[in-house]
């Protein structure tokens, strides 16, 4: 596989939730015109579906080679907030994983993201992410989705929870560190993006850093955490 398959709507979603997917013409757009025009008009009539998947594709595949040194063949996997599940979609691909997304389910006019506990922010269709996986050779039987704010969530044990510029990133860790007792076992890893990884060495055990994005504004790094103390 060397792209993605995706429809215009499809297509539309993953540059709202991924910018750089688009090019840097519509980028400069953006920042002219401002975040609500490109959202509603020129991200959903002015992209190229061809480069879009492509792009998609080849970003997906990056974090792959990242990630894949930490999750074994047939790990329970959950992701939350995956956006359109291009980086799933693949690990399932190669290593047979079931995968479980917990998600939010609508789209923002304009995204105010940050650590406020009543963020009601968000970019995801749960309609259209169902309908990526599958159209690209996803198993039904081997994902679940959840809608986060119907709080009906899983609570089984995860090998691997994967969630890449979301949590602690856009959304306050603390939202979810409960859960995240529920579903983590000693031995499970945790990966996620943040701008304090310092903190986490008071939260976890072992705090590994696997990626520094220090070009970036926010400057954010990857982390794989273990062991959640008491």
């Amino acid at each position: 596989m060397q792209n993605f398959k995706l429809n215009r709507q499809i297509a539309h979603l993953a540059v709202l939730q991924r910018i750089e997917l688009c090019g840097p013409n519509l980028k400069r757009f953006r920042k002219l015109l401002g975040r609500y025009f490109f959202s509603v008009f020129l991200s959903k009539y002015f992209i190229n579906l061809d480069l879009i998947s492509k792009n998609y594709f080849n970003l997906m595949y990056k974090e792959f080679l990242l990630l894949k040194n930490y999750i074994n063949e047939r790990d329970k996997v959950l992701s939350i907030g995956s956006g359109i599940g291009g980086l799933e979609l693949i690990i399932n691909q190669k290593l047979n994983n079931h995968i479980t997304f917990i998600e939010k389910n609508y789209v923002s006019k304009k995204i105010k993201y940050g650590w406020d506990k009543k963020n009601k922010e968000a970019y995801n269709n749960l309609h259209l992410l169902e309908k990526f996986l599958l159209c690209n050779g996803f198993k039904k039987e081997n994902f679940d989705l959840f809608d986060f704010d119907k709080k009906e969530l899983p609570h089984t044990k995860f090998d691997v929870i994967i969630s890449l510029y979301s949590l602690d990133y856009h959304y306050e860790f603390n939202l979810y560190k409960d859960y995240l007792y529920k579903v983590m076992s000693p031995k499970s890893v945790l990966i996620f993006d943040t701008i304090r990884p310092e903190f986490f060495y008071s939260v976890f055990k072992k705090v590994e850093i696997i990626k520094q994005d220090l070009d970036t504004v926010h400057k954010s790094k990857r982390i794989a955490c273990r062991g959640l103390r008491d």
